[in-house]
């Protein structure tokens, strides 16, 4: 029996499947050819063939695609319930060419071997560590803040435009590749998401397009925050797939940079996610640690807070639910909970480069 091209790729997923899950125990091939040698020329390439423009060439075409869709199935509806069959066929083959082009374009980096490895750190996990570490890092915090507003009950307020940022955080890679070489970030392509609006209701301070390789800030993020997620999104552009990793990656390029409120962004960022470890471990040590804090520090928490919950809506929980199987599906079982492994990373490597 002949199969016909649609189907030939439509069936072609099956093995797809097969072969990511067996490369993926290999992480030796995978860092050796991929990710160190086939996706460096992809992504170099495409951040020189979109890096230029000013906009997200990535999320218009995601919106034209969607649009074709949308006209496609109101169009063709009443031939689509006649050829339900054809339809699921039609749809498996363009999951397939979907599936191929992510994992060749990006995805394969879930599989590489743990940043972990290149560092030679151990994550640390001993509570005393952790506790000692926030305490450290408490005083960097507040200091910052100090040293930035002269008053401890005053919040921060990043001067930077946007566009100003995005220039800090690439010098900052420029600084970072000194300690960290195989973090050096040339031919830039970091931009606000068009989607930015969409992206606060979905709860997502930014994303890396795996298709045209633009790193993808929120544009509506407050800018305390907005230097450490353009860090974070960098990382990812990187070849660094795994949350916790370009979470420490951001956290790296942020605090060494030489800007004073990138530095205090760095800090407060890294502080919230290990008070939240604290907390969940024990309220005591937690409330006595927040007693320490900056009234000033506290006012820029509450401000990220706010910005949140103003877009809380009914669907963000299906988003992140979605979000949550998507990284576990992609060899990251945690899920979400992924981002707060930073805290591992966080105080193994601080325990060999003291704050």
């Amino acid at each position: 029996m002949k199969i016909s091209f649609k189907n030939a790729i439509a069936i072609s997923l099956i093995p797809q499947i097969i072969i990511v899950k067996w490369l993926g125990k290999r992480t030796d091939i995978v860092e050796e050819y991929y990710s160190n040698a086939l996706y460096p020329v992809i992504s170099k390439f495409f951040r020189l063939l979109f890096g230029w423009v000013p906009f997200s060439v990535g999320d218009i075409i995601y919106f034209i695609l969607l649009l074709l869709v949308l006209i496609y199935v109101i169009k063709n509806r009443k031939y689509i319930w006649r050829h339900k069959l054809q339809f699921l066929q039609n749809i498996a083959m363009v999951l397939s060419v979907v599936y191929f082009t992510f994992h060749v374009m990006w995805g394969m980096n879930y599989y590489r071997e743990p940043l972990s490895k290149k560092l030679a750190l151990v994550p640390n996990k001993d509570y005393q560590d952790l506790l000692e570490f926030t305490e450290r890092l408490i005083l960097k915090t507040n200091e910052s803040q100090f040293t930035i507003t002269k008053d401890s009950s005053v919040a921060v307020k990043i001067p930077y435009s946007q566009k100003e940022i995005f220039k800090k955080t690439i010098e900052g890679y420029d600084q970072l590749k000194t300690i960290h070489p195989f973090l050096a970030y040339d031919r830039p392509s970091i931009k606000k998401s068009l989607f930015s609006t969409g992206l606060t209701y979905m709860g997502y301070a930014g994303y890396l397009n795996p298709f045209t390789n633009e790193a993808q800030v929120n544009g509506l993020l407050p800018n305390f925050r907005f230097p450490f997620v353009a860090g974070h999104e960098v990382g990812h552009q990187l070849g660094y797939s795994a949350e916790n990793e370009t979470n420490f990656i951001g956290y790296l390029v942020t605090s060494n940079n030489e800007d004073v409120y990138f530095k205090y962004a760095a800090y407060a960022y890294a502080l919230g996610y290990c008070l939240s470890d604290i907390r969940r471990a024990n309220t005591d040590d937690f409330d006595r640690l927040m007693l320490l804090l900056n009234s000033g520090v506290k006012s820029n928490f509450q401000e990220m807070s706010i910005f949140w919950n103003s877009y809380e809506n009914p669907m963000e929980p299906v988003f992140k639910s979605i979000f949550d199987t998507f990284l576990k599906a992609n060899n990251q079982s945690e899920g979400i909970r992924s981002y707060n492994a930073v805290v591992l990373f966080l105080v193994a490597y601080h325990k060999d480069h003291p704050l």
